[in-house]
């Protein structure tokens, strides 16, 4: 539908969101500007930055699909992974499905969505790209902007009746946001690092793993992850605390430790190329941002990593990014393109689902690093798919609540804390019936002469034991 109001639209940033939101702006009928700082990745040799590796899902996908690409990117491109693959410390392994109805997530590569989506906005007459474009200065409420040309050092000014800041973590655009009062916003470095390895195909052009699953080395307050390439590489994800990679300061060390800690690795690296790889390399630092609004007036509004970084432990960063376009789409819809009333709540609706999945992501880390060993996790997995089957609609994984459908971050957590609530009245149900068992028993034992003050003792065990099962 033609907009009513906003002719202009200059999208701040060409990665996923900013090149998905441009496609969906000018779908809508806007002229739309897309600018980037740096040069075009198709151009360029090597692309520097971000993980190459995004696990996409359903919210992801369903940004992809209202631009007609989630065919090419999900279904050609795209590597199923249909369960987490866990590496243990003596080389076995076991597999932990993502969903009993065998749902999956993709492994697909950055550079290539974001090509797609490149290209994708070029087919459009009503958007124009500019690359080499760094935003300097910009005024909210007039729409107004400043970039410098990076390849001319030419200073180029312009306006547009909306202007959509996707440019990440360290966004140009939220820092102008952070001047206004009542802007709130918190960011947060976790004291680990990662650092991307790779383990290469086989010499024979194959999988050296098993391709159809998300692997992970679970080691406490660390841990490595892999996930599978288009050309039968993996890329290697290794997490840990940076005191513990500044450890690591010769061959000899980065050997030992991942004899230690990942001994089944270093053949699938190669002991030569894991040494290389390491030391040309450094950690790189995670961030956590949360902030509100994420609108100014009818003018601006922010998108994605610019309003909610996140550490990448839940796979829903770029999934809820994507989905923060289809979201705006749908408000807009819903307003008639009326940016006075469609940017607040934009800002209402999706700020809560917004930091509820930044907060699940850092929890994840935890559950992927340590929990997912536990007896605990595997017997509560085993009970949620149970419950699933016998409560078809009302009981759902968490996990499946937040991959595989488009239910409100929110939403899922409240749910979550529900069930949680609801297997803790069981177990303390079930702790009372085995104390009652045991209370039968005290009884039958006090019937006889010898064993009265045992069972006199026993069953006031087992009363103080029902009094604490029952409170909890």
């Amino acid at each position: 539908m033609a907009p009513k109001k906003a002719k202009t639209v200059a999208v701040v940033g060409a990665g996923l969101v900013g090149t998905l939101e441009a496609c969906m702006m000018a779908k809508r009928g806007y002229e739309v500007h897309l600018y980037e700082y740096r040069q075009d990745i198709r151009q360029m040799e090597h692309v520097p930055g971000r993980s190459i590796n995004l696990a996409m899902s359903v919210r992801g996908r369903t940004g992809l699909g209202a631009v007609g690409v989630e065919e090419q990117i999900v279904q050609r491109h795209g590597i199923a992974m249909k369960a987490r693959m866990i590496h243990s410390l003596d080389g076995t392994t076991k597999s932990i499905p993502y969903n009993r109805e065998g749902k999956c997530i993709f492994s697909v590569g950055r550079r290539f969505v974001n090509e797609v989506l490149l290209t994708r906005a070029e087919d459009f007459p009503n958007v124009t790209i500019h690359f080499n474009h760094k935003l300097e200065a910009c005024d909210l409420e007039r729409g107004e902007m400043t970039f410098t040309n990076t390849a001319t050092g030419e200073r180029v000014s312009t306006r547009a009746d909306l202007m959509i800041g996707c440019d990440g973590a360290y966004s140009n655009v939220r820092k102008q946001m952070l001047k206004r009062a009542h802007f709130n916003y918190k960011q947060e470095y976790i004291p680990h690092g990662y650092m991307e390895l790779c383990i290469p195909a086989t010499p024979d052009g194959e999988f050296a793993m098993p391709p159809n699953y998300l692997h992970i080395w679970p080691r406490g307050n660390y841990m490595m992850i892999a996930l599978p390439n288009q050309d039968r590489s993996w890329t290697v994800t290794l997490f840990m605390p940076f005191e513990i990679f500044g450890t690591l300061t010769t061959p000899e060390e980065l050997l030992s430790f991942f004899q230690t800690n990942y001994p089944d690795a270093i053949p699938l690296i190669g002991r030569e190329k894991l040494i290389n790889d390491f030391f040309s390399n450094k950690p790189l630092p995670m961030i956590s941002v949360k902030c509100s609004p994420y609108h100014v007036g009818n003018t601006s509004v922010i998108m994605g990593d610019a309003a909610h970084a996140m550490v990448p432990f839940y796979g829903q960063g770029m999934n809820c990014g994507m989905e923060d376009c289809v979201v705006l789409n749908e408000i807009l819809d819903q307003y008639g393109d009326d940016l006075t009333k469609a940017l607040p709540a934009y800002s209402k609706r999706r700020n809560p689902d917004a930091e509820a999945i930044v907060d699940l992501a850092m929890y994840n880390y935890v559950e992927m690093r340590d929990l997912v060993n536990s007896p605990f996790f595997l017997l509560r997995k085993k009970l949620d798919d149970f419950l699933s089957i016998i409560l078809p609609g009302r009981w759902q994984p968490l996990y499946t609540m937040v991959t595989f459908s488009r239910r409100p971050y929110s939403s899922c957590i409240a749910n979550k804390t529900w069930q949680d609530k609801v297997i803790m009245r069981v177990s303390r149900v079930a702790g009372v019936a085995c104390v009652a068992a045991l209370a039968r028993v005290a009884l039958q034992a006090v019937r006889e002469p010898a064993a009265q003050q045992a069972g006199r003792d026993a069953l006031m065990w087992v009363s103080q034991a029902a009094s604490r099962a029952w409170q909890g």
